[in-house]
């Protein structure tokens, strides 16, 4: 089967319990479901930054809170690493010219490089990469 690699905006919906990602998380098969690295990275900055940002000694436990179930959902998933594969596709992308974020290309250079599915429903960054399969949970 096809690796399916979820993008962070779609492990965040995950977390939100968003009815149609949940749905289609529940109906896939578990071992064909990963997130990369990039999407770690991401979701860590995102609280980490919540924790430097919080003033109050109520958002600051809350920060930590959400610090610490973000953990416990990354630990549920495999992780795949931005590795020497990864690293040229990205190099060979950013030849290309290709205008997107950094993140998503890495996301997209990894998935190129394992031929892997990235889930998403940002259609116009990832489908300006050449030869990247993409489904969209949050459509019916």
């Amino acid at each position: 089967m096809t690796q399916l690699i979820l993008d962070t905006d779609h492990v965040s919906l995950l977390q939100r319990n968003e009815p149609l990602v949940v749905k289609r998380f529940n109906e896939a098969v578990r071992e064909d479901i990963a997130i990369t690295i990039i999407t770690v990275e991401e979701q860590m900055r995102g609280r980490l930054s919540a924790i430097k940002r919080a003033g109050s000694s109520e958002r600051v436990i809350s920060a930590y809170a959400k610090l610490q179930a973000t953990v416990a959902v990354l630990k549920k998933f495999p992780i795949i690493d931005f590795d020497e594969a990864a690293y040229n596709c990205y190099a060979s992308l950013r030849r290309q010219k290709i205008r997107i974020g950094s993140q998503d290309l890495r996301i997209g250079a990894i998935a190129l490089s394992r031929n892997a599915v990235v889930v998403t429903r940002n259609r116009r960054d990832f489908g300006r990469i050449p030869g990247l399969l993409l489904e969209d949970w949050t459509i019916a």
